[in-house]
Formats: structure tokens, C-alpha cells, sequence
């Protein structure tokens, strides 16, 4: 599925973290968000304010017969889908209307309002919506996540040339405060960066909860921060404007310092490829991959079975988890959060790694390695109190 993944080696590490033109506009295909200007390229954003959702009067809608509009599911009174979780959408279902999250509706039935609510919510970090917002996926066999499944889960864009070119991933941990890799963001103009929260479907305006986006203020990476071989691989995003918490947009708890995860099973997100090389494709809608967290004993001995070689060490600032075949982070995921489950609280997730490197995607018994949290959580603390930041949206 998804890393930054450039083959660390220690010997080649410049051979990783280049972006071409054509990498580029590969993800800027994917990452523009109106189906019907498909082939142009995507307007600037406007200045960074809360999105609003778009009223029915503002929309035309595809005519799909007589009296008939396709229009929003949850915008249908007489729509069998409902927003309580307990029905469906076959995201691959091939019907009158252009796009599955659109149904052929009588136009005396059409709606103002969904039910879902979309007012500001605070209920604490790291909690999940394992059933998604409203509605609830069919036909997700490459591992999708439902709608707001993971809503502490963000897209970093770079804004060049009036496109928005997808960066890496990251997490929300507080209003303002994006937690990511600093590999993603180093050296990068902090004025030129977009956080997207609440996006699900690259492709699609019309989920029931829109995106919002927000331009990047201040970058801080960690001051020992090694770009060849990843160690200290953090970075925190500090944001022009704060995000609003909704359904769909809510921050991941942090662990506690040198808190371990050793044989979790565990949550790694993004759109990044689906396989290593150029058969990979970039993914539309977000993907989640579960795998288990790997002891780093282990996972160093993993390693050094690899072209890293017999004297490889697995730096303290590293954790690792997958090593099962054909289920990994890869090319494009890297700043994604890897979260696993808080021990006695249902459907609640501390951040335990950031996507760091790895050696391939999917490989058996080559884990992927991710920055390690716990590990950095000093560092985390010691910025956020300069900005003082509050630690109760991050605090389990």
C-alpha cells in the first residue's frame, strides 16, 4: 500500500526522497477534488477559513431522467440509504449516476440538509469511527477505510504553479498542530504547504462532511534530524487557522514517553501506492492497513538480512511493524501516523510511529520502520509548550 519509502541504505542514502515532474502530476491527478474538470488543473485554494458545506441551491445537479436529479444519498427523502451506519454504499457500483456517492433521486424529494450533523464536537483524542459518518462501504476489497474511520488522518499539499501536489501524509494532534516526518517537510517553505483534514475520496466533493484545508504557518523539525539516514524523523506543522474538531476531523492521543507497543496490532493510513515500483498506483480513496508491531530486536536481525547488510543498527529513534506479505506503507505514505489500540478503551488509538523508510513494500519478514513516538515524545513536548499548546487535545 503505501512510504515516503525510499530504500534507506546508509551507503545510498541520496539515492532517496527525489520528486520528479512526472511523480507530480501523477498525484495531483489523483489529489484534485472535482469529477466533472477531470484533465485541468486545480484552482488555488482560497485563504485559509473554515469550509463551509455547499447548499443544494448552489449546486446543479446531473439531470438522471424526468424530474430526476442525481443528487447527494443522504440528500434523498426517500433514499433506503439512511445516515445511522446500518446500511451501505457499494463504492464500486456502476449505476445511473456518475458517482456511487450519488443517488437518481425524484426531485420533489431532494433535501436542503443531511441528518448528520455537522456542527463543532469535542470528545477527546484518538477515538474512531470504526463504522465511518453516515454511511457505511460495500465492495471495499483493497483495503478502504470508511468515511471518517480515521479522522485525525491529514494530506499535506504543496501549492506550485496554481496545483495542489500531494506531500505526504500526517495527524491532527491539536487545532492547530500537525504531527508528520521532518523528511516530508525539510527545507520545505512553510508558505507554500495546505493541510487537508477530513478527506476521504480524492476524487469527490460530495461526502456527507466536506474537507477543509489550512495553510502551514511554521514548520519545526527535530534539530537531529540525520536526512540520510532518518534519524529523529519528526516534525511538527504549526497552522495560519485552526481546524474546528468535527465527526471527521478530531485528533490522535500521543503516547507516553518511552510508552512500547511490542506485539500490538496496529492502523498505518494514506493514499500512497499499492506496490513498490511502477507497477504501483497512487490510491483515491484512503486506504488502512492493519499490521503487527514488530520488537526491534527482531526487526534489526530482519534487516540485516537485507541489502542494509550484518552490521546494520536499528537506531533507538525507529520501531517497526508489518513483515507480512503484501500488507505495508510504501511510496507516498511517508509522515502518515501508524496508531494502535489504547489497552481497555473500545475503538481508541494512541500515535505509536510516523512512515519513515523501509526496504520495498510488502516484503515477508522485512518490517517497516516508522519514527517512534514514545521515543520523541520529549522533543514533541518541549515545542508544544513553547507554543503553548494545550495538552489536553493530545492526552488520552
Amino acid at each position: 500500500m503505501m512510504i515516503i519509502k525510499c530504500f534507506l541504505v546508509v551507503l545510498l542514502a541520496s539515492f532517496c526522497l527525489g520528486v520528479n515532474t512526472t511523480l507530480d502530476d501523477l498525484i495531483s491527478e489523483i489529489f484534485k477534488t472535482d469529477s466533472s474538470t477531470q484533465g485541468t488543473p486545480t484552482p488555488p485554494l482560497q485563504p485559509s477559513t473554515p469550509t463551509q458545506p455547499s447548499t443544494p441551491t448552489q449546486i446543479k445537479y446531473e439531470s438522471c431522467g424526468i424530474q430526476k436529479e442525481c443528487v447527494p444519498r443522504w440528500l434523498c427523502a426517500n433514499d433506503t440509504i439512511n445516515t445511522s451506519g446500518e446500511n451501505i454504499i457499494d463504492i464500486r457500483i456502476d449505476g445511473p449516476c456518475s458517482n456511487y456517492l450519488e443517488l437518481c433521486c425524484e426531485i420533489p424529494n431532494k433535501r436542503d440538509k443531511p441528518d448528520i450533523s455537522v456542527e463543532p464536537i469535542d470528545r477527546g483524542c484518538g477515538y474512531q469511527n470504526p463504522n465511518g459518518i453516515g454511511f457505511k462501504i460495500t465492495g471495499a476489497i483493497d483495503q478502504e477505510a470508511e468515511f471518517g474511520e480515521f479522522p485525525w488522518m491529514v494530506a499535506i499539499l504543496r501549492e506550485e504553479s496554481q496545483l495542489n501536489l500531494y506531500e505526504c501524509g500526517g495527524a491532527l494532534i491539536a487545532p492547530d498542530v500537525i504531527l508528520t516526518a521532518a523528511h516530508c517537510v525539510h527545507n520545505k517553505d512553510a508558505k507554500s504547504l495546505i493541510v487537508r483534514a477530513g478527506e476521504w475520496d480524492t476524487q469527490t466533493k460530495v461526502e456527507i462532511i466536506p474537507h477543509e484545508d489550512r495553510y502551514v504557518k511554521d514548520i519545526i523539525y527535530h534539530e537531529q534530524f540525520n536526512k540520510g539516514s532518518l534519524y529523529n524523523d519528526v516534525a511538527l506543522l504549526f497552522l495560519e487557522v485552526p481546524f474546528s474538531f468535527k465527526l471527521n476531523i478530531q485528533p490522535i492521543c500521543l503516547p507516553n514517553k518511552g510508552e512500547e507497543f511490542e506485539l500490538d496490532r496496529c492502523y498505518a493510513t494514506g493514499w500512497g501506492k499499492n506496490k513498490f515500483g511502477k507497477e504501483g498506483e497512487y490510491q483515491v480513496i484512503l486506504k488502512k492497513i492493519d499490521l503487527p508491531v514488530v520488537e526491534n530486536v527482531q526487526c534489526q536481525n530482519n534487516l540485516r538480512e537485507t541489502r542494509l547488510g550484518r552490521h546494520f543498527i536499528l537506531h533507538d529513534s525507529f520501531m517497526c511493524a508489518g513483515g507480512e506479505k503484501g500488507k505495508d506503507t510504501c511510496k507516498g505514505d511517508g509522515g502518515s501516523p501508524l496508531v494502535c489500540p489504547i489497552k481497555g478503551q473500545p475503538n481508541r488509538f494512541k500515535s505509536a510511529g510516523i512512515v519513515a523508510w523501509g526496504i520495498g513494500c510488502g516484503e515477508e519478514n522485512i518490517p517497516g520502520v516508522y519514527a517512534k513516538v514514545s521515543y520523541l515524545r520529549p522533543w514533541i513536548d518541549q515545542k508544544l509548550a513553547l507554543r503553548q499548546v494545550d495538552p489536553k487535545y493530545f492526552t488520552a
